[in-house]
Protein backbone atom coordinates (compact mmCIF):
# COMPACT_ATOMS: atom_id res chain seq x y z
CA UNK A 1 0.00 0.00 0.00
CA UNK A 2 2.80 2.44 0.86
CA UNK A 3 4.49 1.70 -2.45
CA UNK A 4 1.37 2.30 -4.55
CA UNK A 5 0.62 5.55 -2.71
CA UNK A 6 4.22 6.75 -3.07
CA UNK A 7 4.08 5.93 -6.78
CA UNK A 8 0.99 8.16 -6.97
CA UNK A 9 2.94 11.05 -5.45
CA UNK A 10 2.08 10.82 -1.75
CA UNK A 11 4.34 10.90 1.29
CA UNK A 12 3.54 7.91 3.48
CA UNK A 13 4.27 6.97 7.08
CA UNK A 14 4.00 3.23 7.82
CA UNK A 15 3.45 2.56 11.53
CA UNK A 16 4.33 -1.04 12.38
CA UNK A 17 3.61 -2.42 15.85
CA UNK A 18 6.45 -4.97 15.77
CA UNK A 19 9.80 -3.88 17.16
CA UNK A 20 11.51 -5.72 14.31
CA UNK A 21 10.28 -7.21 11.08
CA UNK A 22 9.90 -10.98 11.04
CA UNK A 23 8.07 -13.46 8.82
CA UNK A 24 4.64 -14.44 10.15
CA UNK A 25 3.48 -17.70 8.63
CA UNK A 26 5.53 -19.44 6.00
CA UNK A 27 4.51 -19.38 2.35
CA UNK A 28 2.23 -17.23 0.22
CA UNK A 29 0.99 -17.67 -3.34
CA UNK A 30 1.20 -14.72 -5.75
CA UNK A 31 -1.32 -15.10 -8.55
CA UNK A 32 -1.19 -13.09 -11.83
CA UNK A 33 -3.66 -10.42 -10.70
CA UNK A 34 -1.38 -9.52 -7.77
CA UNK A 35 1.75 -9.95 -9.86
CA UNK A 36 0.61 -7.23 -12.25
CA UNK A 37 0.48 -4.69 -9.42
CA UNK A 38 3.95 -5.66 -8.19
CA UNK A 39 5.30 -5.41 -11.74
CA UNK A 40 3.82 -1.90 -12.10
CA UNK A 41 5.83 -1.00 -9.01
CA UNK A 42 9.04 -2.22 -10.68
CA UNK A 43 9.30 -5.35 -8.54
CA UNK A 44 8.96 -8.11 -11.13
CA UNK A 45 12.70 -8.77 -11.38
CA UNK A 46 13.08 -8.92 -7.60
CA UNK A 47 10.07 -11.25 -7.37
CA UNK A 48 11.49 -13.51 -10.08
CA UNK A 49 14.70 -13.82 -8.07
CA UNK A 50 13.03 -14.40 -4.70
CA UNK A 51 10.03 -16.51 -5.68
CA UNK A 52 9.54 -19.86 -7.38
CA UNK A 53 7.49 -20.44 -10.50
CA UNK A 54 6.38 -24.07 -10.05
CA UNK A 55 6.37 -26.47 -12.98
CA UNK A 56 2.81 -27.55 -12.21
CA UNK A 57 -0.07 -27.54 -9.76
CA UNK A 58 -1.26 -31.08 -9.07
CA UNK A 59 -4.69 -31.78 -7.59
CA UNK A 60 -4.95 -35.16 -5.90
CA UNK A 61 -7.42 -37.38 -4.07
CA UNK A 62 -6.15 -37.38 -0.50
CA UNK A 63 -7.72 -40.73 0.37
CA UNK A 64 -6.61 -42.77 -2.67
CA UNK A 65 -3.57 -40.74 -3.70
CA UNK A 66 -4.76 -40.61 -7.32
CA UNK A 67 -3.94 -37.49 -9.29
CA UNK A 68 -7.17 -35.88 -10.48
CA UNK A 69 -5.70 -33.22 -12.75
CA UNK A 70 -2.69 -30.97 -13.21
CA UNK A 71 -2.14 -27.43 -14.46
CA UNK A 72 1.22 -26.58 -16.01
CA UNK A 73 2.91 -23.60 -14.41
CA UNK A 74 3.68 -22.14 -17.83
CA UNK A 75 -0.07 -21.99 -18.57
CA UNK A 76 -0.41 -18.93 -16.33
CA UNK A 77 2.16 -16.89 -18.28
CA UNK A 78 0.67 -17.97 -21.57
CA UNK A 79 -2.89 -17.16 -20.55
CA UNK A 80 -2.44 -14.06 -18.37
CA UNK A 81 0.95 -12.61 -19.26
CA UNK A 82 2.10 -13.06 -15.64
CA UNK A 83 3.20 -16.13 -13.72
CA UNK A 84 1.81 -17.95 -10.74
CA UNK A 85 4.51 -17.82 -8.07
CA UNK A 86 5.08 -19.16 -4.58
CA UNK A 87 7.33 -17.43 -2.06
CA UNK A 88 8.27 -17.46 1.60
CA UNK A 89 6.60 -14.56 3.40
CA UNK A 90 9.97 -13.46 4.72
CA UNK A 91 11.34 -13.24 1.18
CA UNK A 92 8.32 -11.24 0.00
CA UNK A 93 8.72 -8.94 2.96
CA UNK A 94 12.40 -8.43 2.07
CA UNK A 95 11.47 -7.47 -1.51
CA UNK A 96 8.93 -4.92 -0.26
CA UNK A 97 11.14 -3.50 2.49
CA UNK A 98 14.03 -3.03 0.05
CA UNK A 99 11.69 -1.15 -2.29
CA UNK A 100 10.46 1.04 0.57
CA UNK A 101 14.05 1.82 1.62
CA UNK A 102 14.76 3.23 -1.85
CA UNK A 103 11.91 5.76 -1.62
CA UNK A 104 12.39 8.85 0.55
CA UNK A 105 8.64 9.46 0.30
CA UNK A 106 8.03 6.49 2.63
CA UNK A 107 8.94 6.49 6.31
CA UNK A 108 8.76 3.12 8.07
CA UNK A 109 8.59 3.34 11.88
CA UNK A 110 8.81 0.13 13.91
CA UNK A 111 7.57 -0.47 17.44
CA UNK A 112 4.85 2.10 16.80
CA UNK A 113 1.12 2.02 17.52
CA UNK A 114 -1.49 4.35 16.06
CA UNK A 115 -3.35 5.27 19.24
CA UNK A 116 -6.02 7.36 17.62
CA UNK A 117 -6.91 10.18 15.26
CA UNK A 118 -8.92 13.38 15.32
CA UNK A 119 -10.80 14.66 12.30
CA UNK A 120 -10.18 18.26 11.31
CA UNK A 121 -11.57 20.41 8.55
CA UNK A 122 -8.55 19.85 6.31
CA UNK A 123 -7.24 16.47 7.45
CA UNK A 124 -6.49 14.31 10.45
CA UNK A 125 -4.34 14.59 13.53
CA UNK A 126 -2.90 11.11 14.07
CA UNK A 127 -1.39 10.14 17.40
CA UNK A 128 1.53 7.67 17.28
CA UNK A 129 2.98 6.01 20.34
CA UNK A 130 6.24 4.11 20.78
CA UNK A 131 8.51 3.17 23.61
CA UNK A 132 10.53 6.38 23.55
CA UNK A 133 7.49 8.63 23.44
CA UNK A 134 4.58 9.87 21.40
CA UNK A 135 4.18 11.89 18.22
CA UNK A 136 1.26 13.78 16.72
CA UNK A 137 1.29 14.22 12.98
CA UNK A 138 -0.93 15.81 10.36
CA UNK A 139 -2.26 13.48 7.65
CA UNK A 140 -4.64 13.52 4.73
CA UNK A 141 -5.93 10.04 5.57
CA UNK A 142 -5.41 7.05 7.83
CA UNK A 143 -5.42 3.62 6.19
CA UNK A 144 -5.69 0.67 8.56
CA UNK A 145 -4.16 -2.49 7.12
CA UNK A 146 -3.79 -4.33 10.42
CA UNK A 147 -5.39 -7.62 9.55
CA UNK A 148 -8.38 -9.73 10.52
CA UNK A 149 -8.06 -8.78 14.20
CA UNK A 150 -7.78 -5.08 13.33
CA UNK A 151 -7.87 -2.71 16.29
CA UNK A 152 -8.87 0.15 13.98
CA UNK A 153 -12.05 -1.42 12.62
CA UNK A 154 -13.85 0.25 15.54
CA UNK A 155 -12.97 3.60 13.94
CA UNK A 156 -15.46 2.76 11.20
CA UNK A 157 -18.96 2.72 12.74
CA UNK A 158 -20.73 -0.54 12.01
CA UNK A 159 -17.54 -2.27 10.94
CA UNK A 160 -17.94 -6.05 10.73
CA UNK A 161 -16.42 -8.24 13.44
CA UNK A 162 -14.36 -11.35 12.64
CA UNK A 163 -16.51 -14.46 12.27
CA UNK A 164 -15.02 -17.90 12.98
CA UNK A 165 -14.89 -20.04 9.84
CA UNK A 166 -15.08 -23.35 11.72
CA UNK A 167 -11.70 -24.43 10.37
CA UNK A 168 -8.09 -24.17 11.43
CA UNK A 169 -4.95 -23.98 9.32
CA UNK A 170 -1.87 -25.91 10.44
CA UNK A 171 1.41 -24.88 8.86
CA UNK A 172 5.00 -26.07 8.88
CA UNK A 173 8.23 -25.85 6.91
CA UNK A 174 10.09 -29.02 5.95
CA UNK A 175 13.74 -28.77 4.84
CA UNK A 176 14.40 -29.76 1.25
CA UNK A 177 16.65 -32.68 2.19
CA UNK A 178 13.69 -34.25 3.99
CA UNK A 179 10.92 -33.12 1.66
CA UNK A 180 12.68 -34.25 -1.54
CA UNK A 181 12.04 -37.88 -0.59
CA UNK A 182 8.33 -37.16 -0.12
CA UNK A 183 7.35 -34.89 -3.00
CA UNK A 184 8.53 -33.31 -6.23
CA UNK A 185 10.15 -30.05 -5.13
CA UNK A 186 9.26 -28.29 -8.37
CA UNK A 187 5.48 -28.65 -8.04
CA UNK A 188 2.53 -27.53 -5.95
CA UNK A 189 0.29 -30.20 -4.45
CA UNK A 190 -3.37 -29.78 -3.44
CA UNK A 191 -4.85 -32.86 -1.79
CA UNK A 192 -8.62 -33.02 -1.28
CA UNK A 193 -10.43 -35.15 1.30
CA UNK A 194 -13.43 -35.35 3.64
CA UNK A 195 -13.42 -32.43 6.12
CA UNK A 196 -9.80 -31.52 5.32
CA UNK A 197 -7.34 -30.60 2.62
CA UNK A 198 -3.57 -30.36 2.32
CA UNK A 199 -1.41 -27.93 0.33
CA UNK A 200 2.35 -27.95 -0.15
CA UNK A 201 4.79 -26.03 -2.33
CA UNK A 202 8.49 -25.06 -2.41
CA UNK A 203 9.69 -21.81 -0.84
CA UNK A 204 12.96 -20.11 0.14
CA UNK A 205 14.59 -20.65 -3.26
CA UNK A 206 13.75 -24.34 -3.01
CA UNK A 207 15.43 -24.91 0.36
CA UNK A 208 12.16 -25.88 2.05
CA UNK A 209 8.60 -26.98 1.42
CA UNK A 210 5.69 -25.10 2.96
CA UNK A 211 2.93 -27.43 4.18
CA UNK A 212 -0.55 -26.22 5.14
CA UNK A 213 -3.21 -28.60 6.44
CA UNK A 214 -6.74 -27.23 6.86
CA UNK A 215 -9.21 -29.15 9.01
CA UNK A 216 -12.74 -28.68 10.27
CA UNK A 217 -12.33 -27.53 13.86
CA UNK A 218 -14.41 -25.42 16.25
CA UNK A 219 -11.37 -23.59 17.62
CA UNK A 220 -11.54 -19.80 17.76
CA UNK A 221 -8.42 -18.52 19.48
CA UNK A 222 -7.16 -15.22 17.94
CA UNK A 223 -3.58 -15.00 16.70
CA UNK A 224 -1.34 -16.73 14.18
CA UNK A 225 1.28 -18.76 16.01
CA UNK A 226 -0.38 -21.22 18.38
CA UNK A 227 1.51 -24.44 18.91
CA UNK A 228 0.07 -27.43 17.09
CA UNK A 229 0.46 -30.95 18.46
CA UNK A 230 1.90 -33.26 15.81
CA UNK A 231 -0.02 -36.24 17.19
CA UNK A 232 -3.29 -34.36 16.76
CA UNK A 233 -2.78 -33.40 13.12
CA UNK A 234 -1.42 -36.84 12.27
CA UNK A 235 -4.57 -38.39 13.72
CA UNK A 236 -6.76 -36.11 11.59
CA UNK A 237 -5.16 -37.54 8.44
CA UNK A 238 -4.86 -41.16 9.60
CA UNK A 239 -7.36 -42.38 6.98
CA UNK A 240 -5.60 -40.64 4.07
CA UNK A 241 -3.22 -42.32 1.61
CA UNK A 242 0.33 -43.21 2.58
CA UNK A 243 1.95 -40.39 0.54
CA UNK A 244 -0.18 -37.73 2.24
CA UNK A 245 0.37 -39.22 5.70
CA UNK A 246 4.14 -39.17 5.21
CA UNK A 247 3.99 -35.49 4.29
CA UNK A 248 1.94 -34.73 7.41
CA UNK A 249 4.38 -36.72 9.55
CA UNK A 250 7.47 -34.90 8.22
CA UNK A 251 7.40 -31.56 10.13
CA UNK A 252 9.30 -31.32 13.39
CA UNK A 253 6.99 -28.55 14.64
CA UNK A 254 3.57 -27.21 13.69
CA UNK A 255 1.90 -23.86 14.19
CA UNK A 256 -1.82 -23.31 13.79
CA UNK A 257 -4.37 -20.52 13.64
CA UNK A 258 -8.13 -20.34 13.53
CA UNK A 259 -9.57 -19.19 10.23
CA UNK A 260 -11.91 -16.21 10.47
CA UNK A 261 -13.67 -13.99 7.97
CA UNK A 262 -14.79 -10.36 7.95
CA UNK A 263 -17.97 -9.59 6.03
CA UNK A 264 -16.86 -7.59 2.96
CA UNK A 265 -20.25 -5.91 2.66
CA UNK A 266 -19.77 -4.03 5.94
CA UNK A 267 -18.47 -0.43 5.96
CA UNK A 268 -14.79 0.17 5.16
CA UNK A 269 -14.60 3.96 5.32
CA UNK A 270 -15.38 6.71 7.81
CA UNK A 271 -14.52 10.20 6.59
CA UNK A 272 -10.69 10.12 6.25
CA UNK A 273 -10.15 6.63 7.72
CA UNK A 274 -10.23 3.53 5.52
CA UNK A 275 -9.75 -0.19 6.06
CA UNK A 276 -7.66 -2.22 3.63
CA UNK A 277 -7.02 -5.93 3.09
CA UNK A 278 -8.00 -8.34 5.85
CA UNK A 279 -9.03 -5.44 8.09
CA UNK A 280 -11.86 -4.77 5.63
CA UNK A 281 -12.61 -8.20 4.19
CA UNK A 282 -10.66 -11.13 5.63
CA UNK A 283 -11.48 -14.27 3.67
CA UNK A 284 -10.72 -17.98 3.85
CA UNK A 285 -7.49 -18.77 1.97
CA UNK A 286 -8.82 -21.49 -0.33
CA UNK A 287 -8.26 -19.54 -3.56
CA UNK A 288 -4.99 -17.96 -2.36
CA UNK A 289 -6.53 -14.49 -2.72
CA UNK A 290 -6.26 -12.91 0.74
CA UNK A 291 -2.94 -11.23 0.02
CA UNK A 292 -3.85 -10.64 -3.62
CA UNK A 293 -7.00 -8.73 -2.67
CA UNK A 294 -4.98 -6.48 -0.34
CA UNK A 295 -2.53 -5.78 -3.17
CA UNK A 296 -5.42 -4.97 -5.50
CA UNK A 297 -6.93 -2.73 -2.80
CA UNK A 298 -3.69 -0.77 -2.64
CA UNK A 299 -3.64 -0.19 -6.39
CA UNK A 300 -7.24 1.08 -6.44
CA UNK A 301 -6.71 3.24 -3.35
CA UNK A 302 -3.75 4.99 -4.97
CA UNK A 303 -5.76 5.50 -8.14
CA UNK A 304 -8.75 7.18 -6.49
CA UNK A 305 -6.56 9.36 -4.26
CA UNK A 306 -4.36 10.55 -7.12
CA UNK A 307 -5.07 14.25 -7.55
CA UNK A 308 -8.20 14.03 -5.38
CA UNK A 309 -9.42 17.36 -3.99
CA UNK A 310 -11.95 15.62 -1.73
CA UNK A 311 -10.22 12.84 0.20
CA UNK A 312 -13.34 11.48 1.97
CA UNK A 313 -15.10 11.22 -1.38
CA UNK A 314 -12.08 9.46 -2.88
CA UNK A 315 -12.02 6.93 -0.03
CA UNK A 316 -15.73 6.30 -0.56
CA UNK A 317 -14.99 5.70 -4.25
CA UNK A 318 -12.31 3.18 -3.26
CA UNK A 319 -14.85 1.31 -1.14
CA UNK A 320 -17.52 1.36 -3.83
CA UNK A 321 -15.07 0.21 -6.50
CA UNK A 322 -13.62 -2.67 -4.54
CA UNK A 323 -16.63 -4.11 -2.71
CA UNK A 324 -18.37 -5.98 -5.55
CA UNK A 325 -15.21 -7.78 -6.66
CA UNK A 326 -13.99 -8.57 -3.15
CA UNK A 327 -17.41 -9.88 -2.10
CA UNK A 328 -17.45 -12.16 -5.14
CA UNK A 329 -13.95 -13.47 -4.37
CA UNK A 330 -14.86 -14.04 -0.71
CA UNK A 331 -17.91 -16.06 -1.73
CA UNK A 332 -15.92 -18.08 -4.28
CA UNK A 333 -13.27 -18.90 -1.66
CA UNK A 334 -15.92 -20.15 0.77
CA UNK A 335 -17.43 -22.37 -1.92
CA UNK A 336 -13.99 -23.69 -2.86
CA UNK A 337 -13.39 -24.76 0.74
CA UNK A 338 -16.69 -26.62 0.79
CA UNK A 339 -15.78 -28.34 -2.47
CA UNK A 340 -12.35 -29.35 -1.19
CA UNK A 341 -13.92 -30.98 1.88
CA UNK A 342 -16.77 -32.87 0.20
CA UNK A 343 -17.80 -36.21 1.68
CA UNK A 344 -17.84 -39.47 -0.30
CA UNK A 345 -20.82 -38.97 -2.62
CA UNK A 346 -20.16 -35.35 -3.59
CA UNK A 347 -16.41 -36.01 -3.73
CA UNK A 348 -16.99 -38.64 -6.42
CA UNK A 349 -18.79 -36.06 -8.58
CA UNK A 350 -16.10 -33.43 -7.91
CA UNK A 351 -13.30 -35.87 -8.73
CA UNK A 352 -14.94 -36.93 -11.98
CA UNK A 353 -15.40 -33.31 -13.03
CA UNK A 354 -11.75 -32.52 -12.31
CA UNK A 355 -10.54 -35.58 -14.19
CA UNK A 356 -12.68 -34.84 -17.24
CA UNK A 357 -12.39 -31.05 -17.23
CA UNK A 358 -8.69 -30.97 -16.42
CA UNK A 359 -6.66 -27.77 -16.54
CA UNK A 360 -9.31 -26.02 -18.66
CA UNK A 361 -11.84 -26.43 -15.83
CA UNK A 362 -9.44 -25.11 -13.18
CA UNK A 363 -8.31 -22.10 -15.19
CA UNK A 364 -11.82 -21.36 -16.38
CA UNK A 365 -13.12 -21.15 -12.84
CA UNK A 366 -10.51 -18.59 -11.80
CA UNK A 367 -10.18 -16.72 -15.08
CA UNK A 368 -12.21 -13.74 -13.84
CA UNK A 369 -9.90 -13.42 -10.84
CA UNK A 370 -6.58 -13.65 -12.65
CA UNK A 371 -7.47 -11.36 -15.57
CA UNK A 372 -8.01 -8.32 -13.32
CA UNK A 373 -6.03 -5.27 -14.47
CA UNK A 374 -4.81 -2.62 -12.02
CA UNK A 375 -5.65 1.02 -12.72
CA UNK A 376 -2.89 3.48 -13.48
CA UNK A 377 -3.13 6.59 -11.28
CA UNK A 378 -3.72 9.64 -13.44
CA UNK A 379 -4.50 7.65 -16.60
CA UNK A 380 -7.95 9.25 -16.87
CA UNK A 381 -6.89 12.76 -15.95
Amino acid sequence: MALTLAAAGFRVVVAERAEELSAVGAGIQITPNAGRVLARLGLDKAMAEAAIEPQAIDILNGVTGRQLTSVRGSAFRQRYGFPYRVIHRGDLQSVLVAAVARLPAIRLVLGTVVEGSKLQADGLLVRLQRREGGEIMQAEALVAADGVWSSHRQSVPGGASPKPAGRSAWRALVPADVAAALTDMTRVGLWLGPDAHLVHYPVAQGSAVNIVAVVEEAWERPGWNAHGEAAEINARFAHWCDAARRLIAAPVAWQKHALATVDPTGPWVNQRTALLGDAAHAMVPFLAQGGAMAIEDAAVLADVLYGAADVPAALSAYEATRKPRVARVCDAALRAGDTYHFGTAMAAIRNAALTIGGAHLILGQTDWIYRWMPPEPGADS
